[in-house]
């Protein structure tokens, strides 16, 4: 495990482009663990619903908002039919799950995504391909909504290969995620 995975800070691509949430906005956390971004964005004043398959990290990110224990790898997505303003992703990667993550993204609300890419197997770990994002491969996913903001390299501190997108569906073109496309 990167040691940027099980920190306890926020990440940085979160908070950079949390603004984008809706003021009191819900906002699902997958992958959630103990709630990192979880207390983050419940201190932003946003209502947080986390999902995670760990009922012990669980425990901990209760504190902060819903918390739903699933194997969303192995079992159905729990939340099928509700929408959030946000969806959070970071540090996690299942790709059979592109279009339930996507699916709960209002049509005005935001994807913040960010995980470990081709060239961490040179860093660190994860390592295994099917861990890894391709180059390009999150704006492919997203190829029909409007990025924001993209990025795809190595980042220090620790050192980890990373992807990283702010989209929101195509239908939304408000003046706030246009002016985010230069606030890089």
């Amino acid at each position: 495990m990167s040691p940027a995975h099980g920190s306890a800070e926020p990440s940085d691509w979160v908070q950079r482009w949390a603004h984008l949430i809706a003021p009191g906005g819900t906002v699902l956390d997958v992958a959630c663990g103990s709630g990192r971004h979880m207390a983050y964005l419940a201190q932003r004043g946003h209502a947080v619903t986390g999902i995670d398959r760990d009922a012990d990290a669980l425990a901990s990110a209760a504190a902060h908002g819903t918390v739903v224990a699933a194997d969303i790898e192995n079992g159905l997505w729990p939340l099928v039919g509700q929408t959030f303003d946000a969806v959070v992703v970071t540090n996690y990667l299942w790709r059979p799950l592109w279009q339930q993550i996507l699916s709960s993204v209002k049509p005005s609300g935001v994807l913040i995504y960010e995980t470990f890419a081709h060239g961490q197997a040179s860093v660190g770990r994860p390592s295994r391909p099917e861990f890894l994002l391709q180059p390009g491969e999150l704006l492919r996913v997203c190829a029909d909504w409007h990025t924001v903001a993209y990025e795809h390299g190595v980042l220090s501190g620790p050192m980890r290969s990373v992807q990283r997108i702010v989209a929101t569906p195509h239908a939304q073109t408000n003046a706030l995620s246009l002016e985010c496309t230069f606030a890089v």
